[in-house]
């Protein structure tokens, strides 16, 4: 599954969630508009209620992007 899959699913269920890197929080709707189509098309999993990590070439989960986080 791409990034961009996982993003577009989170806004279709209307998930009240927020996603988080190094420098803030975003909502899934602003990463789907500004984020590169490269970016987007990057191979993720995610962990409900945890993160979105990278999928590696060989297969394996790699670098978290986002941590999952609530709307409080």
């Amino acid at each position: 599954m791409s990034l961009k899959e996982i993003l577009q699913k989170i806004v279709e269920n209307g998930e009240s969630i927020l996603l988080t890197d190094s420098e803030r929080d975003w909502e899934a709707n602003e990463l789907l508009s500004g984020l590169s189509e490269r970016t987007l098309k990057t191979r993720a999993h995610l962990q409900s209620g945890l993160y979105i990590a990278e999928i590696s070439d060989a297969g394996y989960l790699g670098r978290v992007m986002f941590k999952v986080k609530q709307k409080v």
